[in-house]
């Protein structure tokens, strides 16, 4: 793969967790997104929604693997199917890959920890547990995309962990509010104390677009491809932490506790998503709440 991809304009896809909620699927505890990999009656509802993406203008798509991370299957009694689950899902992105042989399939490395919080655990467990994930998605995947980490020291193990399969990668970092990670750190520290090789761009990932707004010119310091991948929820730092509010929640629903914003419909965020183009953004994308109909929006500003 090209690492200039991402220097025009490219489309990504939009939130896969959230669209199988929205698309009838029964949540069971925190397993979110997994739970679609667990019961074959909703893989093809994993491949319906990847095309669907696509058909909306997606260039890109991320495997469905947010969830598919031994902690939550662990916790939901179910870390013998780790290595299945993530089989299952690259191989339902490869199956919608023969179809639409011009896209590019993404291999979802998630927080492996906890949800937009630092992970706190050793550096030889993340780098293992990042390690083993990307081992098996790799045959079935483009490029990594590092989906929503909260420091440096984990985006920097991630890195190196996937350093074996010699593909390029995309960096999501994600900020809750302000302009700092999770960690208390800067987005230029990303770029400044690691050593960057197979680089394709970084964007902010499930964020507000006012929070992409606010750290915009942060991003364009970079001189890297930089963009976004915007969340249609009201928060993501609730007052329990991710975790807690999420074992609390009595749908299964994260929106439940993070809500959902009624003012980003898809002609709105086209407008939103235009301007941070013509401000120099080429990778946009949708994450939790964003729909095909908003990724179609988006990609009609190409």
């Amino acid at each position: 793969m090209n690492l200039d991809f991402f220097k025009q304009t490219r489309i990504l896809d939009g939130g896969m967790g959230q669209e199988l909620l929205a698309r009838g699927m029964d949540p069971t505890g925190t397993l979110w997104s997994a739970k679609a990999l667990i019961e074959p009656k909703y893989h093809q509802l994993i491949e319906d929604i990847h095309r669907d993406f696509i058909k909306a203008g997606a260039e890109v798509i991320v495997t469905a693997t947010f969830t598919a991370r031994r902690i939550r299957l662990k916790e939901n009694g179910l870390e013998d199917q780790f290595e299945n689950l993530n089989i299952t899902a690259g191989k339902i992105a490869q199956n919608v890959k023969k179809d639409f042989p011009n896209i590019y399939v993404a291999g979802g490395l998630p927080p492996q920890y906890l949800t937009y919080e630092v992970d706190t655990r050793s550096n030889d467990e993340i780098y293992q547990s990042y390690n083993e994930q990307a081992k098996i998605l790799n045959p079935y995947v483009d490029f990594f995309y590092l989906d929503v980490l909260s420091s440096v020291n984990e985006i920097k193990i991630a890195i190196d962990a996937i350093k074996e399969f010699e593909k390029p990668y995309l960096i999501g970092a994600h900020i809750s509010e302000g302009t700092r990670l999770p960690s208390g750190e800067k987005i230029t520290e990303i770029i400044e104390n690691i050593k960057h090789e197979k680089l394709l761009g970084l964007i902010l990932a499930c964020v507000s677009p006012e929070n992409y707004e606010l750290n915009k010119n942060e991003l364009k310091k970079l001189n890297i491809p930089y963009g976004f991948k915007v969340n249609g929820f009201e928060t993501t730092k609730p007052n329990l932490g991710y975790t807690d509010a999420y074992k609390k929640s009595k749908s299964g629903n994260p929106n439940e506790f993070l809500g959902k914003r009624k003012d980003l419909g898809p002609e709105n965020l086209k407008k939103i998503s235009k301007l941070f183009k013509e401000d120099g953004a080429t990778i946009l994308g949708g994450c939790c709440e964003t729909r095909p109909a908003h990724i179609k929006e988006i990609s009609s500003i190409r």
